[in-house]
């Protein structure tokens, strides 16, 4: 044990962390037996400690922050969690059409009521664009008229929006735009809920998995849906926009990313947060377009999520004591696990946000990019 808390301690050092210390990066355990967990299962057992009340830190997305810009993460690359995961990737494809609800039932259908009371008034789960924004809620507007602007979104025109969440981009570009939208999701809490929010507009809601989706469309949104795709599924993901999608339009894919290539996501998170989650790179994406699409354009205001989860983290602790009873003191130390953790991630540039502006053939004359 002791040797164990020396090695932990000592990586710890390297990003300026101490145990016991009172500045925002340092971190109290409560449980000795926390280090050889760690040592054993990586960031499984690192997140599973903190589930548990080993430990705690100061500023949690500060900790976070701090061991990313350090690199200590390569020290626990191959450990039991991890190998179990890439085994799993390898055999399965773990995003298929049959396991696709399953994100959506551990997830999505957690509880309107936790959403209501974390996200803006839209009820936008994605990153917000606070390029000239102040509060969440301007934020989260920003960026649904930014996908409108980018795909030159005129009234009357037919957009699929896949994995559509609670309905903001449908009900905003409905209203704002007099556009017409079909959005499918794989949740049926997200499904009912959207179906109510766009009640008297041009929106259609559907419970459906993407592959079975078989209409033209003038343009194709997919706001922060692409990291469930998994990359077994990528080719197919892209081909079912390319057939969707009419000549002429656009397909804009939010999606966060990744800097390297990889098969799975972080063992923990891919237990307790996203089942079947994956972040995509570059290069997996740069493959799967191959002869189908043009980039026309890509942006990249990652450093923007940081924000995003520190509001979205603001509101769920505000709003607790009224979730407590319904989901209990473990929940929320999983749950803020998960938003503190995501927000440090993307303060140390480890995690990016790209929006990417696709089309069929490449626009006459080249592509006006809008901010």
């Amino acid at each position: 044990m002791a040797s164990a808390r020396a090695f932990i301690g000592g990586l710890l050092k390297k990003a300026d962390v101490e145990i016991g210390g009172s500045r925002p990066q340092d971190i109290t355990v409560h449980d000795e037996r926390l280090f050889n967990r760690v040592i054993r299962f990586g960031t499984m057992g690192l997140g599973e400690a903190y589930m548990d009340g080993w430990w705690d830190a100061n500023a949690l997305d500060v900790f976070i922050h701090d061991v990313f810009l350090a690199h200590l993460e390569k020290e626990f690359e191959i450990n039991l969690a991890s190998v179990l995961a890439i085994a799993k990737a390898f055999v399965f494809n773990l995003q298929s059409s049959q396991r696709a609800f399953k994100v959506g039932e551990v997830h999505y259908d957690l509880g309107n009521d936790l959403y209501e009371a974390m996200l803006d008034k839209r009820m936008v789960y994605t990153c917000g664009y606070w390029k000239d924004a102040t509060t969440l809620d301007e934020a989260q507007e920003a960026k649904l008229d930014l996908v409108c602007r980018k795909i030159g979104l005129q009234k009357g025109d037919r957009v699929l929006d896949i994995g559509c969440g609670w309905g903001s981009f449908a009900k905003y570009a409905a209203e704002k735009y007099g556009a017409q939208v079909v959005g499918v999701t794989v949740s049926k809490e997200q499904a009912e809920l959207a179906r109510e929010n766009c009640a008297g507009l041009s929106v259609e809601i559907r419970v459906q998995d993407y592959r079975d989706v078989h209409e033209e469309f003038d343009h194709i949104v997919s706001l922060g849906m692409f990291e469930h795709v998994g990359v077994k599924n990528y080719r197919t993901y892209f081909e079912v926009a390319n057939r969707c999608l009419k000549d002429g339009g656009f397909f804009l894919l939010h999606t966060i990313g990744y800097k390297v290539s990889q098969l799975t996501s972080d063992p923990w998170f891919e237990k307790y947060i996203f089942p079947g989650g994956v972040l995509p790179s570059i290069a997996q994406m740069g493959k799967a377009i191959e002869n189908l699409f043009i980039v026309e354009d890509l942006h990249n205001f990652g450093a923007d999520y940081d924000k995003t989860l520190m509001a979205w983290f603001a509101n769920f602790d505000a709003a607790w004591p009224s979730l407590k009873e319904k989901y209990g003191d473990r929940f929320y130390r999983m749950w803020k696990y998960y938003l503190l953790t995501c927000a440090g991630g993307f303060r140390a540039r480890e995690m990016q946000l790209w929006q990417i502006v696709l089309s069929k053939g490449g626009v006459p004359g080249g592509y006006t990019s809008v901010r």
